[in-house]
C-alpha cells in the first residue's frame, strides 16, 4: 500500500499530465469537469488530497479512469542506458541508435542519426499528433515532409509534425550527424 503523500503527488503528476497531452488550460479542464481552477491547481501542485467526487469529475472531463489518475509510476526517477544497451539499426549508408525512450506520459524516444554521402531514410507516417525535433550536428540533413523539401544545416534545428510521409537525407559530400527526439502521444488527440 502506498503513502498517502505518494499517492497526492502521482495524482498532481497524472492531472498535470493528462491535461497538457489533450492541450487543454486550467480554465478548459475547470469547465469540462465543473472543478473550480483553484481546487486543479492545488491538486497539480499536490497541496490538497481531492474527494473520490473530485477526482471522478476531473477523470471524466479527461476521458480516462479515476485509477489512471491514482497510478503510482513504476519509472524510476533517473535511468541509465549503457552504451551495451542501446539498440542500433544499420542499413546501408544510414546508422540509427535508439539512446533511450520512455512510455509515460507520452512516448519519447531520443536518436542518435549518421548517414554517409547519398544515404536517405523513408520515415513512415507516425500515429497523430507525432512530433519530431531534430538538430544536425554534422553536414547538411534534406528533410522532406509530405512531398516538401528543407535544408538544414549544421548547428540548425527543426520541428515537424511526422504523422504524415518524411525523409532524412543527405544530399551532401560529407557526413551527416544528427539528434532527433521523437514525441508520440499515448494517445490519438481529438480532432
Amino acid at each position: 500500500m502506498q503513502d498517502p503523500e505518494t499517492i497526492t503527488q502521482a495524482i498532481a503528476s497524472n492531472v498535470r499530465a493528462q491535461r497538457s497531452h489533450r492541450g487543454f488550460t486550467l480554465d478548459a479542464l475547470a469547465a469540462r469537469s465543473g472543478v473550480s481552477k483553484g481546487m486543479l491547481v492545488q491538486v497539480e501542485q499536490a497541496r490538497t488530497n481531492p474527494s473520490v467526487s473530485t477526482l471522478t469529475r476531473i477523470a471524466s472531463a479527461l476521458g480516462v479512469t479515476v485509477a489512471r489518475l491514482v497510478e503510482v509510476a513504476d519509472v524510476p526517477v533517473v535511468r541509465i542506458v549503457e552504451k551495451a544497451d542501446v539498440v542500433t539499426f544499420d542499413q546501408g549508408e544510414v546508422h540509427a541508435r535508439v539512446l533511450v525512450g520512455a512510455d509515460t506520459p507520452t512516448i519519447l524516444e531520443l536518436w542518435d542519426w549518421r548517414l554517409g554521402p547519398g544515404g536517405h531514410h523513408d520515415g513512415d507516417p507516425h500515429p497523430p499528433g507525432t512530433r519530431e525535433m531534430l538538430t544536425v550536428l554534422a553536414g547538411e540533413l534534406t528533410l522532406t515532409v509530405y512531398g516538401r523539401s528543407h535544408l538544414i544545416r549544421t548547428d540548425a534545428a527543426v520541428v515537424f509534425t511526422a504523422d504524415r510521409p518524411h525523409r532524412y537525407a543527405n544530399n551532401g559530400p560529407d557526413e551527416l550527424r544528427l539528434i532527433m527526439v521523437v514525441a508520440e502521444p499515448r494517445e490519438a488527440p481529438d480532432q
